[in-house]
């Protein structure tokens, strides 16, 4: 041993290695074969693990498995060094690091991703699985058959057992087939097929209870069903009766022309309706019920209705002298004139005059378009409007839209106006009378004047008339300026005075005999202010102009007293004058004039419940 010692750390002389080599391969031949042992017994335990895990789970097996490599691990390190203690006391560092047996550890990994692959293949399978479950059970469940009747059981002396639902129903379908009719003179007409609805309930009785053995096929309870047939034959062979009435309008003698009367017809309704229930009674599903039918006479004929029609409502307005204005009044006065307006009709101004054009005779007039006064095709018509308002409301029609001016009309009471517009606001009412109504209109004499002739509406002595109150009063809107180099520095001159805006409240007023029944608010509505406006010169250079002693006249309204005794020209009212050149004049009141305070809400936004029409033009 000696010797070895002296040997290098690699290496060692050729007698000791072989001899000491041979013993330390006898011992660890010796030491391997009771590692083996141990792998043999560890092998048996890894079998009885392996069928413990596939009951017992994946994680539980491995632990044991490790556990039990660890064991087989320490058995055959025992065995190493068991042997090892009987070799030479050299043992080289490298041997001992390559002494642990890697073939028991691969093993084991190898057991471990058996069973890993095994536990994730079963769930996957037991995953795809599912679907095909849950389809066969649905697909079980549609093809279920229907219940049979093993019972005896007939209804109206027809067996239906053994049948399912459906074949029963069927089987009482065909044994009474549907075919009734109802004919009035060479017109048939189809009667729905009632009896399916009591096969129905009657069968839900039968299959959803242990059922009788005798049913009988029951008719009655179909008096609804059997109205909605005979409203709709109603509606197919009735004609109301018309009453004489005005149909045309003769331009050359300026009047109505009447029609004669037409009587109606109206089925039978109460006998019609027995003898449907009586079919049904009978089960004579496919009887032809033969309908009858009476005449239906008019409430009054031609010769009466002359007798009746009279002017039901009439209102007149008078115009200014500017002609342009005045050609367009007489112009849609004339498209009015005439208009025949059936029963329950709704009729449109817009619609009936027409647009307005140059092409028909309208000319360039005063007109109100966003606000402000513009020349415009057609102004002044609203003044045709407006009358027409006034007559259908006396007479009792049915105003369906009616709209107030931007600014207050002066030919009509605030409130009592109805603005119209091509393409913007219209008016339009509705007869209300069992009869046709014509339209009469007429602009003659700077005056404009619209009738309604019908029968009356209105009981005998009672009227309609509009009443309107100015209930607020805006502040006059600021000024606006014009520079005028033909005026002095500092001089003003009013070109228009402006005017203050306003709220009215217009009431319903009926009157029986000349007593007031009731007065009720119909509508309200509100008025925009027009500006001043005042010319003035901001320059300090005047071009031509007035002469000295005007201006010496006008300069005169700076006294405190002339404020309040103004005319057009001067400075208006409401406007004091400048103190110096170029400023501007400051708005001011008498103490008669004092204005109330501005209302909380814009006029210019007002609903159309308050008549404000801004945004479109109005004639």
């Amino acid at each position: 041993m000696s010797t070895v010692n002296r040997s290098s750390g690699t290496g060692r002389s050729r007698d000791a290695a072989g001899t000491t080599g041979t013993g330390t391969r006898r011992q660890t031949g010796a030491g391997s074969a009771s590692g083996r042992a141990a792998s043999s017994r560890t092998s048996s335990a890894r079998a009885s693990s392996t069928a413990r895990q596939a009951s017992g789970g994946g994680s539980s097996a491995a632990r044991r498995q490790t556990s039990t490599g660890s064991a087989a691990r320490r058995q055959t390190s025992s065995g190493r060094v068991s042997a090892s203690r009987n070799t030479s006391s050299y043992r080289s560092p490298r041997r001992r690091r390559r002494d642990p047996n890697y073939g028991v550890i691969a093993i084991v990994g190898v057991i471990l991703m058996i069973v890993i692959v095994s536990v994730v293949y079963g769930m996957q399978s037991s995953g795809r699985h599912k679907p095909i479950q849950q389809e066969t059970e649905t697909e079980t469940v549609t093809e279920v058959p229907e219940t049979e009747l093993e019972k005896e059981v007939s209804v109206d002396g027809i067996s239906i057992t053994g049948m399912s639902r459906e074949e029963a129903r069927q089987t009482l379908i065909d044994h009474y087939p549907w075919a009734m009719k109802a004919q009035y003179q060479d017109d048939t007409y189809e009667i729905t097929n009632l009896m399916t609805v009591k096969i129905d309930g009657l069968l839900d009785e039968i299959y959803s209870s242990e059922p009788k053995n005798i049913y009988t096929l029951d008719t009655s309870g179909l008096d609804t069903a059997v109205d909605q047939e005979i409203e709709s034959m109603k509606a197919r062979w009735n004609k109301a009766a018309k009453n004489g009435s005005i149909s045309s309008y003769d331009a050359s003698s300026d009047s109505f022309t009447f029609a004669g009367e037409q009587t109606g017809i109206a089925i039978n309704e109460e006998q019609l309706k027995s003898d449907i229930q009586s079919a049904l009674s009978a089960k004579q599903f496919d009887k032809v019920i033969t309908v009858s039918a009476s005449e239906v006479q008019p409430e009054y004929s031609t010769a009466a209705a002359k007798q009746k029609y009279k002017t039901i409502g009439t209102y007149t307005t008078n115009t200014t002298s500017n002609s342009k204005r005045n050609t367009n009044i007489r112009l849609a006065a004339a498209a009015l004139n005439g208009t025949i307006v059936g029963p329950g009709q709704e009729v449109s101004f817009n619609d009936t005059v027409g647009q307005r054009t140059e092409a028909k005779g309208y000319q360039g007039a005063a007109a109100y378009n966003n606000g402000e006064v513009v020349q415009e095709i057609g102004g002044g018509v609203c003044q045709v409007s407006t009358t027409l308002y006034n007559a259908a409301l006396k007479a009792g029609m049915k105003i369906s839209m009616r709209r107030s001016h931007t600014f207050e009309p002066s030919y009509v009471t605030p409130g009592m106006d109805a603005t119209v517009s091509w393409g913007g606001p219209d008016f339009r009412f509705i007869n209300t009378s069992s009869s046709a109504i014509g339209i009469k209109a007429s602009y003659s004499n700077q005056t404009v004047t619209v009738s309604i002739y019908g029968v009356p509406v209105l009981e005998d002595g009672v009227t309609y008339s509009l009443e309107a109150t100015k209930t607020e009063t805006f502040d006059l809107p600021e000024p606006q300026y014009e520079e005028d180099q033909t005026l002095q520095p500092g001089q003003e001159v009013v070109k228009s005075k402006g005017t203050q805006g306003s709220r009215w409240q217009v009431k319903l007023v009926v009157k029986k005999d000349g007593q007031v029944i009731s007065s009720e608010v119909d509508h309200t509505a509100t008025y925009k202010g027009h500006n001043p406006v005042i010319r003035r010169n901001t320059s300090g250079v005047v071009i031509g102009g007035e002469t000295e002693s005007a201006a010496e006249s006008t300069s005169q309204t700076t006294e405190t007293t002339a404020a309040a005794e103004t005319t057009e020209g001067e400075v208006g009212p409401g406007v004091a004058p400048p103190t110096a050149p170029a400023a501007p004049a400051a708005p001011a009141t008498t103490a008669a004039e004092t204005p109330v305070s501005e209302p909380a809400v814009n006029p210019d936004r007002q609903s159309a419940a308050d008549g404000i029409v801004a945004p479109k033009p109005a004639d």
